[in-house]
């Protein structure tokens, strides 16, 4: 099935409207609460020695992040940009709920009401929406191209 270009970039609107909007909330919530959030930060068996420097860097990052995701011409860099922090932050809460005693919770907001299965399964969901943008922006490769890249 071929999903035509209108529909793509709508596709490709929302997801980014869901980035912005999920990186701003949490940004925003993490530095209004940052005291708190350095210390629950500080709790976690993985970050402690990080903690510092960790609680400024991610929400720094998802707000620029956001701001990138706004300016078409850094579209592509913010979506490489979100997925690897969106695998980042799955990949943490997969080696807390598997290999730690203790499990902290730095979430703020709306976020904070989940479990960290849901947490889990709402982080991959993200992770595929910025999959599924990467592919959209990706240059299509056309048969011509690949035909002359194979000799």
């Amino acid at each position: 099935m071929k999903i035509s270009s209108k529909h793509k970039s709508i596709l490709l609107e929302l997801i980014c409207f869901l980035y912005i909007l999920l990186f701003v909330y949490a940004a925003l919530n993490k530095f209004l609460v940052f005291d708190e959030f350095v210390i629950q930060i500080g709790q976690s068996p993985v970050l402690t020695a990080y903690a510092g420097w960790v609680a400024w860097v991610v929400p720094s990052l998802e707000i620029l992040i956001s701001i990138m995701l706004v300016i078409p011409r850094f579209r592509l860099l913010a979506l490489y940009a979100a997925f690897t922090l969106m695998v980042m932050f799955t990949a943490y809460i997969f080696i807390i709920l598997n290999f730690s005693d203790h499990i902290p919770c730095s979430c703020g907001g709306v976020l904070e009401k989940l479990g960290w299965t849901e947490h889990l399964i709402f982080n991959i969901g993200f992770v595929i929406l910025a999959f599924i943008g990467i592919i959209i922006m990706s240059p299509q490769k056309n048969d011509t191209t690949l035909k002359y890249a194979s000799i």
